[in-house]
């Protein structure tokens, strides 16, 4: 299943690391072992962020993905459920269902 995690890098930690010259070497350390479908770099509520979709199977999973931002920076991460257009088709008779009998 896709998946949208948002991590938010504390600026305190971020600029520690962007001045000693780790931050992008962590980063894409982690990204190297999550192997995302794409990743993109931001900002999100004045902090330097990431948007990364990737795949896991199974629950289990979310440490791994997550974990690593947690140690290497306090990061605030969310984990969202994502879809992309042909999982909006497959869900179409459900979305009609419930229009129909709540809309």
């Amino acid at each position: 299943m896709r998946f949208m995690m948002k991590v938010e890098l504390p600026v305190e930690i971020a600029n520690e690391m962007a001045a000693d010259g780790s931050l992008g070497n962590t980063i894409g350390q982690i990204l190297e072992q999550l192997e995302p479908e794409a990743a993109y770099f931001t900002t999100a509520n004045g902090e330097r962020a990431g948007f990364i979709f990737f795949n896991i199977e199974d629950a289990s999973e979310i440490p791994r993905v997550a974990e690593p931002w947690f140690h290497a920076f306090e990061a605030n991460v969310d984990i969202i459920p994502a879809m992309i257009h042909a999982d909006l088709e497959k869900a179409e008779p459900d979305i009609k269902r419930a229009a129909k009998m709540y809309g």
